[in-house]
């Protein structure tokens, strides 16, 4: 398999590890936010070799297929032996 992923989907694992230190500023340090976006970023890789292939939850994720760790979902399509990441959201902020 090859994977595209889009840089939005770096920037939302980004972003919310980034609030998250910033919230934790005294408990959260960079060494664990860095650890936390890697991981995320591994799990992307996962996605049809490993991950189960579900339906999408959000609306806005319609003609994508949807996968989930226990922390991160992410909204993909797949052609071929190609897989393309278009979005990812923690799951805390799934609202569906």
């Amino acid at each position: 398999m090859k994977y595209i992923i889009l840089p939005k989907c770096v920037n939302n694992i980004k972003q919310f590890y980034l609030n998250v230190a910033r919230k934790y500023a005294h408990t959260y340090s960079r060494e664990l936010m860095h650890k936390n976006v890697d991981e995320a970023v591994d799990a992307m890789y996962m996605i049809e070799d490993g991950l189960l292939r579900r339906a999408p939850l959000l609306p806005e994720w319609a003609g994508c297929y949807m996968a989930n760790t226990n922390k991160w979902y992410f909204a993909y399509k797949v052609f071929g032996d190609v897989v393309v990441v278009v979005d990812a959201c923690h799951s805390q902020n799934m609202n569906y």
